[in-house]
């Protein structure tokens, strides 16, 4: 029995479609010809290779092996389309350049097997560019059907589930994966140009520290030990500063056991890098060069379009101190709110919510920034000076100690980065590290624990440093004009289905 006819599917059951697919397969395996017993198939081109360079392969032979997208049958010839790694082309089938037994097996295979094709390369009637076939092969039978129809996968939850059945069918999304790929290139190119060591430095850690999040906990049987899946690489990098290494980056996962919406993913994508004898002025130099270099090379251009709206990267960007920044937007001037109380009423009169462990002035500043200013911040801007209670890993400000050498880029009413003059004082670092250990005896989940090591290596003497974080997803959404992390994303997590689909 034919399943398809013509590249269309009847309205037959999915189960029964697989049925017949699986008993083409046993058919195929009784008559010696099992397909998965192929251990490799020597290919010369690819499609785009052939399309790219047809005026000098007309006329020759070539070899390609792809999945059939198409069919079309026309008695003693048919058409048929294949699609590999690079796109799709147009394949000319005839009983006469097969054989009698290889055409009609041909006409059995259905949509989604995977078949070799070697023949000559030649235009149709139509001008399009094809490949005459002289031998055809199985190569794997495919024992799915692809979904409605062949028209594309549009289910977003399906399509996320089965990534594999998504690039199938809708090249646009194989595309935002290959730009993906072009991005990461050329970050690691920037990296290195600027004198930038690539390390790596471990996932599984003994101290969640490095940032404010909740972690995911784990445990290691041999040696009895309550472990984490690492929030940040930060200080295992600044280590490394303190080892010798003057500029440094990594690029890796990281892990935070939070909530998921379209902006954040339980694992997620990052770089960090840390310079000797820099600091967070360096850091904004160094990020806005870093994100239009590699704009201008992946993209072809810094003035990108995001979900509608049109954003120039081109430097120099705007760069405004968060106190500022709130001053602009709401009215309010923090530089006259000297104490926690009065942060607090004011608070209470613009409805900006805290709570009884983060309910400083430093506190509620960062919560207006974050409740008015974040969203409105289009084009991109450096956030500068955030509070002290906000930054424990960060360098001080010489003329008020409320403040750090912080900041944060944020393009389309989104943070992108994070960085600081870094902090190498230990006694100011072991007394904040403290606070945060207060903070999580007190119920804050994300607040950081101590790590008595870091606080060593500050002992032996870490030079003057800035470092940066970058998101990188985000970075990738941006770039791809993608509206969700799991758009750039090859397996998002998903919740498991009860059923196996």
């Amino acid at each position: 029995m034919n399943e398809q006819n013509n590249n269309v599917e009847p309205e037959v059951d999915e189960n029964h479609l697989i049925q017949i697919r699986r008993e083409k397969l046993i058919e195929l395996q009784q008559n010696g010809q099992d397909p998965f017993a192929i251990t490799k198939y020597d290919r010369t081109h690819t499609s785009k290779n052939i399309k790219d360079n047809y005026q000098e392969l007309e006329g020759k032979d070539v070899s390609i092996a792809g999945r059939i997208m198409a069919k079309r049958i026309m008695g003693k010839a048919s058409f048929c389309t294949l699609q590999d790694s690079e796109g799709r082309i147009q394949s000319y089938v005839s009983i006469n350049d097969l054989g009698e037994e290889t055409y009609k097996a041909f006409k059995t295979w259905d949509i989604g097997d995977i078949i070799g094709i070697k023949g000559f390369v030649f235009k149709t009637r139509t001008e399009e560019i094809s490949i005459h076939a002289k031998e055809a092969v199985l190569l794997t039978k495919s024992l799915r059907p692809l979904p409605e129809k062949f028209h594309g996968l549009k289910n977003e939850d399906l399509r996320y589930r089965q990534r594999y059945v998504d690039l199938i069918v809708n090249p646009e999304v194989k595309e935002t994966f290959i730009i993906r790929s072009k991005i990461m290139k050329e970050i690691r190119k920037f990296m290195d140009e600027k004198g930038y060591m690539e390390v790596e430095t471990p996932t599984l850690t003994t101290v969640a520290t490095g940032d404010a999040a909740r972690p995911f906990v784990t445990h290691h049987n041999t040696l009895d030990l309550q472990m984490y899946l690492r929030i940040a690489p930060e200080l295992n990098l600044k280590r490394l500063i303190v080892g010798g290494f003057d500029k440094v980056f990594e690029i890796g996962k990281n892990f935070r056991n939070e909530g998921m919406d379209i902006k954040h993913n339980p694992e997620f994508t990052v770089m960090e890098f840390y310079s000797a004898y820099e600091d967070y002025n360096d850091m904004m130099n160094m990020a806005e060069q870093l994100i239009s270099t590699v704009a201008q090379n992946a993209l072809g251009t810094t003035k990108i379009n995001y979900q509608g709206t049109e954003i120039d990267l081109t430097p120099s960007w705007r760069r405004i101190t968060m106190i500022d920044a709130i001053k602009e937007v709401t009215g309010v001037d923090f530089n006259t709110i000297k104490t926690d109380e009065e942060a607090q009423k004011l608070a209470k009169q613009k409805g900006v919510e805290y709570d009884d462990i983060k309910n400083t002035r430093g506190h509620i500043i960062n919560e207006f920034f974050e409740t008015f200013v974040e969203e409105t911040l289009i084009q991109p801007t450096f956030i500068m000076d955030y509070p002290v209670e906000v930054s424990p890993l960060t360098k001080r400000k010489k003329d008020n100690p409320s403040l750090v050498e912080r900041f944060e880029l944020f393009i389309g009413g989104r943070e992108y980065g994070n960085a600081y003059s870094e902090l190498n004082d230990a006694i100011d670092q072991y007394q904040r590290l403290m606070k945060q250990v207060e903070a999580k005896e007190k119920g804050d989940e994300e607040a950081g624990g101590m790590d008595e090591d870091f606080v060593n290596a500050l002992e032996i003497g870490m030079p003057p440093t800035g470092g940066m974080g970058i998101g990188l997803d985000r970075l990738i959404m941006l770039l791809t004009d993608s509206a969700s992390i799991r758009d750039i994303l090859f397996f998002p997590t998903m919740k498991p289905l009860s059923d196996r689909q």
